[in-house]
């Protein structure tokens, strides 16, 4: 069990699966936890390990110096902590929102924070509630450096490893907006190959250890390709933007003779088309970073 001397209480707002893998991580390190849910009933396992469960927020958030709101949304945490109760209970109190939403919503959040006299830092869980408490946890911060400091003996109760990565409030929800895309992108394309495949007869698990093969050809890309981004050099030298298209071409035609659903793929080509008609076929694909920009 861990001391914490000088911190030994947190608050935590919002016990869906990930507040209550927060809540769970602070109990066992020994931090003296309030917890509080819209929804009653959800905190009855967490006070059966010792945390202490209350019927407002506003009660919540004066048991401790430090609150974690990890909630739905921005809308959600709006909900609960901008009402006058739990606004004044908060001031000269810590709030570090570790909610999943857009970078000017946390910049609004901050902005709310500072005229009511409330410390704010703002996170991303990059990780499954499976992670939380152990070395595979993965937290991003952004905010006040001295403020992330003073908490960091706190936050490190959740495990893994904690990155603060700028004093601009939104930084982290930009990293967690744009890390998700990759993921959900991913996923979407492991869905639209998996209807291909059982559409040839091929089942899931039959795919799946080639699927995971291919997917570890990514890890050496992804940092070699943000070089070609970075630099604008785009090089094609090895996978010209036109052997993507035409690679694409084949997955849409695969699909939507099997009247499979081919839209995303279609999007994906078109960029690559429209990177071709602008003069770049010779450059790697990601030359379309810039086709989407404004």
């Amino acid at each position: 069990m861990t001391s914490h001397p000088e911190q030994s209480a947190v608050t935590v707002l919002g016990l869906g699966p990930m507040g209550r893998a927060l809540a769970g991580a602070f109990l066992d390190a020994g931090l003296r936890t309030t917890v509080w849910n819209r929804t009653p009933g959800r905190e009855e396992e967490l006070v059966e390990r010792g945390a202490v469960g209350v019927l407002s927020p506003e009660e919540a958030v004066a048991a401790s110096g430090l609150t974690v709101v990890c909630v739905v949304n921005h809308d959600a945490v709006d909900a609960i902590v901008r009402r006058g109760p739990v606004t004044d209970a908060l001031k000269g109190r810590t709030v570090v929102s570790l909610t999943a939403d857009t970078p000017d919503r946390a910049r609004n959040t901050a902005t709310w924070a500072a005229e009511h006299g409330i410390e704010y830092l703002d996170g991303a869980i990059m990780t499954p509630t499976t992670t939380i408490g152990t070395p595979g946890a993965v937290f991003l911060h952004s905010g006040p450096a001295d403020l992330y400091r003073r908490h960091r003996p706190v936050l490190d109760a959740l495990g893994g490893t904690h990155t603060h990565l700028a004093e601009d409030i939104g930084r982290a929800a930009a990293y967690d907006i744009a890390l998700l895309d990759i993921f959900w992108t991913a996923m979407t394309g492991y869905a639209h190959a998996l209807a291909v495949a059982r559409a040839e007869g091929v089942t899931a698990r039959e795919l799946a250890p080639f699927a995971k093969g291919i997917g570890t050809i990514l890890p050496p890309l992804f940092e070699q390709l943000a070089e070609d981004v970075d630099s604008g050099r785009f090089s094609g030298e090895n996978n010209p933007i036109t052997s993507a298209a035409s690679s694409m071409a084949h997955i849409v035609h695969a699909a939507e003779a099997h009247g499979i659903d081919a839209s995303v793929m279609r999007a994906a080509e078109g960029l690559a088309r429209r990177a071709i008609g602008q003069g770049h076929g010779t450059d790697g694909f990601l030359r379309i970073t810039e086709i989407m920009s404004p």
